[in-house]
């Protein structure tokens, strides 16, 4: 059975050099010179991944020119290396570009090397429930292959595909475990990264010494047992051996978060992809690819000239006929030398246009007469698009270095800020009236980081706001939002790069302020205007689908909503989270106990081969376990799940996995995101990423940060309010999926159960099980619980047996009663599925669209998927849809009333306040009343209020 979930994760610049050196004797070469080999080789290779192996996410990770650690900590580290071959120099931008044209993350993080990044998205996925695939010729990722974790070694010289898991590996190294991987690297160490090693202990020795010690430092400690000049090696080798392990150790916490919708298979982007091609001269392989010849498209003369109107018209404040703020001559600005060019714009082009061969009309705006004028020509209009330059991307902290400002199609404004906080307010305050004036629309890309900026100066952004990322985010909310890839798909327009404008990261990279005038004038003065011209391309297709009103009245207006409440933040407890991690550390070190006492012997808990060994081959906790596709003991959590009611020691090493999780992702993280400044965390929500609707949040997640178990819970501990005089108030949606569910589908008796206030759950399983309401046990309520979550997601008899542990006959016949029993439920989802193939889409209860056009794949795995997205979103995004009215409406009631008490937290169906202690009563009754009538419903919605001294005791 082929996975749901199945993650490739390319080393690019591994893939990168051996497709150059495959074709260093015979190189491609295009007509213009250019060497386009390792594309070539890149591009096949990616291809035959998808082709054969048909991944369901996707990404390729970069290494960036900053030093890391490893640099840090040995100077020496790949110093040897030769300098990187020109051709290749040449080759990342394009790979890069071909794989934002088939809409591929390029994954890279400063400090670290690719390999750090693939193992920490590796290691979270699996704990995701993928089955993830290292694909890069490099051997010493070996080191991270475990349970659904491979090593996908590509085909070369006749040689297949050759995939790796753990068996493979140690059998490969000639080690018994994973672990010793590094342990092998430290002693041979590795030529070509400059790692020492021990001079003179090659593979052959270090595999010796490896089978008799275990690990280096254990080597290190038994030197005695050593004789000869191995000893003498050995000794004086110490320190390299140690340094050499750490260098050659694959950093698996990189920061970098794991979001699954990031690296989903989507589909390309034919128009960049087909002109890239071109470009390439790849004729072959483009029309393969896409299906078509290459073709000449001749370029369509548009001209437009830049003109003057009357007031509301589209003004040219360097134009000749420019007015002036009360007609004023003296404040008439300098025309600039290109004014006079007319604006030229192909519509459709063979050619991608750019800032070089598209006519504009860009300007730099540093004077006071100059800001003035400007301020008065944007207070004529109707609405204007505008953007910030910074210095930092946390929105809290950053200082403008300049700012933007579009109102006609091919002319823009560059306002630059000074350092100096005292004169760039002066500047800033040019510009007040304009940004706060409630009848100017204004137009922004990912606005809210503008907002936010803008509040560190004092401004307010007042009047209708429209931006475009939330508005593509409405049209294909399945793909990426930002602004390069909207002006690529939407205008045929390839804005300038912030690489080609500071440089590429690394220690040279230059700041914005650094940055030549002329050039940051082009690179901000496009953004606002391409951002401007987007907006003329989505909003009739946001009309067509119909999705305007859900784009105006809820996504645009809870920006500001959210913007509050990341600039509000919220207090972290160090002194209880300094506490914590040490219960843990002791907790884990009393765990780790219990589990070699009841295993008889100490052993790698981290590592699933020693763990399956000690389980089924020593306990025999299983007369015949599972095993992965490698021939491993299955160890994962619902093997072990299934074991802990039976045996101890299942249930010990799930409490080991808990809090080793616990302890490195939220408790020793959390104090690192602390605003130096305010003192407090200030997650940043995300509004565009979930495609069902949702919000999400990062620095920290809080979506993950874990309730179902006791000790997960208390990390809400840390959260405490504002000061003494609040506390913190909770409001939580009750089983809010399932009330919308009863009001979907009408069903008589699940709207009666919620509607007259009954036990949904005792309810169910009284009409499943076919007994009286009093006579329900809690197994029955359990398991009729399991299937009204269940139901949502489509769940299948063979996931309610295993969920609750019961035989997959009894979880059919389950499922099949209550079916009989609800029958409009049944009614409901086929009609879903029904309306998601006619329409290949669903929608919510607002309109909100989630397409499906894998509804009628021939892949049943795929169109089972499509058919549970058909029934779950339209339910999943109706609850987006009501929590988001909800915090528009109480930010409203806050406002109004003007109350001390703040929202500040979202998390999944619940919202979290700073209460101010003189305004709870009066706060909670309107919350709860705000919550449960955002959105108007046949059935009875009910929310939960706490109160406590911290967020636990508030939930």
């Amino acid at each position: 059975m082929k996975p749901d979930k199945k993650l490739f994760l390319l080393d690019a610049f591994a893939l990168i050099y051996r497709a150059h050196f495959a074709f260093l004797k015979a190189p491609r070469i295009t007509s213009k010179g250019l060497n386009t080999s390792a594309v070539f080789g890149f591009l096949n290779t990616l291809r035959e991944v998808l082709k054969n192996e048909k991944p369901t996410h996707l990404g390729v990770a970069f290494d960036t020119p900053k030093p890391t650690f490893r640099h840090v900590q040995f100077e020496a580290y790949k110093a040897q290396r030769q300098q990187q071959p020109e051709d290749i120099t040449i080759a990342v931008p394009y790979v890069k570009r071909l794989l934002k044209a088939m809409c591929i993350p390029v994954l890279e993080v400063d400090g670290y090397e690719a390999d750090d990044v693939v193992g920490t998205l590796a290691k979270k996925a699996a704990r995701s429930g993928f089955e993830v695939f290292m694909m890069t010729p490099d051997k010493d990722y070996g080191q991270l292959v475990e349970e659904h974790i491979y090593l996908y070694k590509p085909a070369i010289m006749g040689k297949g595909v050759e995939i790796m898991g753990p068996a493979e590996v140690c059998a490969r190294w000639g080690v018994k475990d994973i672990s010793q991987v590094v342990d092998m690297l430290g002693l041979q160490g590795d030529a070509v990264d400059n790692i020492p090693g021990i001079p003179g202990v090659g593979e052959k020795t270090a595999q010796k010494l490896i089978e008799e010690f275990g690990s280096i430092e254990n080597l290190l400690v038994n030197t005695h047992k050593l004789a000869g000049k191995l000893k003498e090696k050995v000794i004086e080798g110490a320190d390299k051996a140690i340094l050499s392990k750490h260098l050659a150790t694959i950093d698996i916490n990189v920061p970098i978060e794991f979001h699954e919708e990031d690296l989903l298979m989507c589909e390309p982007d034919r128009d960049m992809l087909s002109a890239l091609l071109d470009e390439l001269e790849f004729r072959t392989l483009r029309k393969s690819m896409l299906g078509e010849d290459a073709t000449d498209v001749k370029l369509t003369n548009l001209s437009a000239a830049a003109s003057s109107a009357d007031k509301k018209g589209q003004l040219s404040l360097f134009g000749e006929s420019a007015p002036t703020p009360e007609s004023n001559a003296q404040n008439k600005p300098v025309t600039s030398s290109e004014s006079e060019l007319p604006f030229q714009t192909p519509e459709f082009s063979s050619e991608r246009r750019t800032v070089a061969n598209t006519l504009h009309r860009y300007h730099l705006v540093d004077t006071p007469e100059l800001r003035q004028s400007l301020a008065y020509y944007l207070s004529l209009q109707e609405a204007f698009c505008f953007d910030t330059e910074t210095n930092s991307l946390d929105a809290i902290d950053a200082e403008l270095v300049g700012m933007s400002f579009a109102y006609q199609k091919g002319e823009a404004f560059y306002v630059s800020v000074p350092a100096d906080r005292e004169e760039a307010q002066k500047v800033v305050e040019d510009f007040r009236a304009v940004l706060e004036d409630e009848k100017i629309e204004k137009i922004a890309q990912n606005l809210k980081y503008d907002l936010l900026v803008l509040q560190n100066y004092g401004i307010e952004i007042r009047g209708p706001i429209y931006d475009t990322m939330l508005a593509h985010y409405l049209i294909e909310p399945d793909k990426r939002h930002n602004m390069d890839i909207l002006a690529n798909s939407y205008l045929n327009y390839e804005p300038v790069s912030i690489e080609a404008l500071i440089g590429k990261k690394g220690p040279k990279q230059l700041t914005m302020r650094d940055v030549d005038i002329e050039k940051l004038v082009e690179y901000a003065a496009e953004d606002a205007d391409v951002t401007l011209q987007l907006k003329e391309k989505l909003n009739p297709i946001l009309i067509e689908n119909q999705a305007e009103k859900l784009f105006r009245g809820v996504e645009v207006r809870l920006v500001p909503v959210l913007a509050g409440m990341e600039r509000e933040g919220i207090k972290v407890d160090m002194n209880a989270l300094k506490e914590m991690s040490g219960v843990l550390e002791t907790d884990m070190k009393l765990v780790e106990k219990d589990i070699y006492q009841l295993a008889g012997e100490e052993f790698n808990i981290s590592s699933p081969k020693q763990l399956g060994v000690v389980l089924f081959e020593k306990m025999q906790l299983i007369k015949k376990p599972k095993k992965t596709a490698t021939g491993q003991y299955a160890t994962g959590e619902d093997i072990l799940s299934d074991l802990e009611a039976e045996h101890e020691i299942a249930r010990k090493i799930l409490d080991y996995r808990e809090l080793q999780k616990l302890k490195s992702t939220y408790v020793d993280a959390l104090p690192l995101l602390i605003n130096a400044k305010t003192g407090r965390i200030h997650t940043s929500f995300n509004q565009a990423v979930a495609a069902t609707g949702r919000l999400s949040s990062t620095n920290p997640n809080l979506q993950n940060i874990p309730i179902r178990t006791p000790r997960g819970r208390e990390i809400r501990k840390a959260f405490v309010p504002y000061s003494d005089e609040f506390v913190i108030l909770s409001a939580d949606y009750s089983q809010i999926e399932l009330r919308i569910m009863a009001a979907f589908s009408q069903d008589a008796t699940m709207l009666e159960a919620f509607n007259q206030g009954l036990d949904i759950h005792a309810s169910t399983a009284s009409k499943v099980f076919k007994v009286e309401l009093a006579d329900v046990t809690s197994d029955m309520r359990r398991k009729a619980k399991m299937v009204n979550f269940g139901i949502i997601y489509g769940i299948s008899a063979f996931g309610l047996a295993q969920r609750l542990g019961i035989p997959r006959g009894e979880a059919g016949e389950i499922i099949r009663a209550y079916f009989e029993e609800f029958p409009a439920v049944k009614t409901f989802m086929d009609l879903s599925i029904n309306k998601a193939r006619e329409n290949k889409y669903v929608e919510t209860i607002l309109g909100r669209r989630r397409y499906l056009a894998d509804i009628d794949s021939q892949n049943q795995t795929t169109r089972s998927f499509a058919e549970r997205n058909a029934i779950n979103a339209p339910i999943q995004g109706s609850a987006a849809d009501m929590i988001k009215v909800a915090m528009i409406n109480i930010h409203d009631f806050l406002k109004k009333e003007k109350l001390r008490s703040k929202m500040i937290l979202q998390v999944h169906d619940e919202l979290v306040f700073d209460a101010h202690r003189d305004e709870v009563e009066l706060l909670s009754q309107h919350v709860k009343e705000l919550m449960v009538n955002a959105i108007p419903l046949p059935v009875k919605m009910d929310t939960g209020i706490g109160l406590g001294n911290n967020w636990l005791e508030a939930h």
